[in-house]
């Protein structure tokens, strides 16, 4: 029996470049950022967005262990608290430390949280052609160089099983598979896991379900694939827009699949074909169940 899928509006806001949606289970709120927005946003189901403007561009972000956010921002690793205000009405944002103080010209990109609450995060150059990103490891203020040679690392995603890392180089057309050693916090190997140089789309945003499918946003082909242990593709999920850009598991049981779009990628025309570019989706009945995204412990 084929399974329904259904696909429907979760926010209407339309973001130049929607990234990185998180779910709370402590407040019941979906996160977001708009990359190219410079904002946070927040959004409980049947509920009206919340929006937090930023002072520099933001690649990705956690949720901490004792509160607040872990942002990866254009200058550098700092902790947002959404609540606490300064003189000038905005958040706080405190400086961990600033990644690639050599690279002034690079930025923070996407990033996750491993379950020992060290954040993995990419970075990138401005040209999307050039390979001078690297792949980082934030333990607490110490922040580690693990692998080089990146265009646009995006994709990080850690296995239910704690042995597998993924990420991919959406520039380059490659999705890598890394074994990772969860107690020590380092990753070997380093493979190709999937190509997509003949494809119409590019590994952008993802996460890894309980069963250990890895559910990926294929930008620029308008779907969300799953991806099988082994490298094959075994889900595909159309969506209204070409634009995914990354997805997540969310919800009170972890049964909704949660994604992020944008407008900036639209091409002339588009736009009145694509009116839900932009839109946060929400994605049900993928008979699937999410995992829990750790917190950063520092």
């Amino acid at each position: 029996m084929k399974r329904v899928v259904e696909i429907e509006q979760f926010c209407s806001l339309a973001n130049l470049a929607g990234e990185c949606p998180l779910w709370n289970p402590d407040d019941g709120h979906l996160y977001w950022i708009d990359a190219r927005g410079r904002a946070i946003f927040r959004q409980a189901p049947g509920g009206a967005p919340t929006r937090w403007a930023l002072p520099k561009r933001i690649g990705s972000f956690g949720f901490r262990a004792d509160g607040g956010i872990l942002a990866a921002m254009e200058d550098g690793f700092f902790r947002l608290d959404l609540r606490a205000r300064d003189g000038d009405g905005a958040f706080t944002r405190r400086l961990i430390v600033e990644a690639e103080p050599d690279l002034p010209d690079n930025r923070m990109n996407d990033g996750k949280c491993d379950r020992r609450g060290r954040y993995w995060c990419g970075s990138r150059g401005e040209d999307s052609v050039t390979p001078l990103g690297s792949l980082y490891r934030l333990d607490g203020r110490e922040c580690t160089r693990m692998d080089v040679g990146f265009i646009v690392p995006n994709g990080i995603a850690f296995s239910p099983d704690d042995r597998t890392m993924m990420m991919s180089d959406s520039e380059s057309d490659v999705l890598f598979a890394y074994d990772f050693d969860l107690e020590e916090g380092v990753i070997s190997n380093r493979r190709l896991f999937c190509s997509t140089a003949d494809m119409p789309c590019r590994v952008d945003g993802a996460a890894f379900d309980s069963e250990g499918g890895y559910w990926c946003a294929m930008i620029y082909d308008g779907m969300i694939v799953r991806f099988d242990p082994v490298g094959r593709i075994d889900r595909i999920v159309r969506l209204p827009t070409r634009y995914p850009t990354m997805c997540c598991f969310g919800g009170p049981d972890l049964e909704t699949m949660y994604v992020t779009t944008g407008t900036i990628f639209l091409q002339p025309g588009e736009a009145e074909q694509q009116p839900l570019a932009g839109c946060v989706l929400a994605i049900h009945g993928l008979g699937v169940r999410g995992v829990g995204e750790p917190r950063f412990a520092g």
